[in-house]
């Protein structure tokens, strides 16, 4: 029987997109494009999930990069501005589960020195029973390690948990761990699917 709901972060309860802050940045759409494909990347970002500092992620960057120094800078410095809003179907889905008295925990690839802003500005935060966060763990999704941290660390049985992700590589590493995994896609399937799940004796 399924007590507890595991949630992913980023696309699934918040809207992070460093398009948000480039898009002011770079006057040229195609430049902005060519920056986040080349310079600074998601697998680039996925350091700073895995715990590199912001100092020495832009300083490494800078220096392979020097004439996009300034630009890379602001990956820091502007990072706020990259969180634009919460995603109100994953948010409808958490108060829904919540209210069902279901635990609620998240397990999110996220580095250690920007949680905090996440933490402080959406209220659904305090909603949680646990948290456990790439960055400080030092290690990220989809390694098995991670989700052994969570479940070690509240007292969690994976076969009594549904994991909640839009990566489907995290999701397929929940799955091999004997979470019930499901992808977080359209909303309407990913409850109809939830349901079924919830309602399984």
């Amino acid at each position: 029987m399924v007590k507890n709901i595991v949630f992913d972060f980023g696309g699934v309860l918040l809207d992070w997109n460093p398009r948000y802050l480039y898009r002011d940045y770079f006057k040229d759409g195609q430049e902005m494009e060519y920056f986040l494909a080349n310079i600074c990347t998601l697998e680039r970002n996925s350091e700073l999930d895995r715990g590199v500092p912001f100092h020495e992620w832009v300083a490494k960057y800078q220096a392979m990069f020097p004439q996009y120094s300034e630009a890379i800078a602001l990956y820091h410095t502007g990072w706020p501005k990259m969180l634009k809003d919460s995603i109100p179907e994953g948010t409808a889905l958490l108060e829904d589960l919540k209210s069902k008295g279901y635990g609620i925990y998240g397990l999110t690839n996220w580095s250690a020195e920007t949680i905090g802003f996440a933490y402080s500005r959406f209220g659904f935060f305090k909603d949680f029973d646990g948290i456990v966060v790439s960055g400080e763990e030092k290690v990220t999704k989809p390694d098995p390690e991670i989700f052994r941290i969570l479940l070690d660390r509240y007292g969690l049985d994976a076969g009594e948990c549904v994991f909640l992700d839009d990566s489907p590589v995290n999701v397929s590493a929940a799955a091999s761990l004997g979470f019930n995994a499901v992808l977080f896609d359209d909303i309407g399937r990913v409850r109809a699917e939830l349901e079924m799940i919830l309602n399984r004796k």
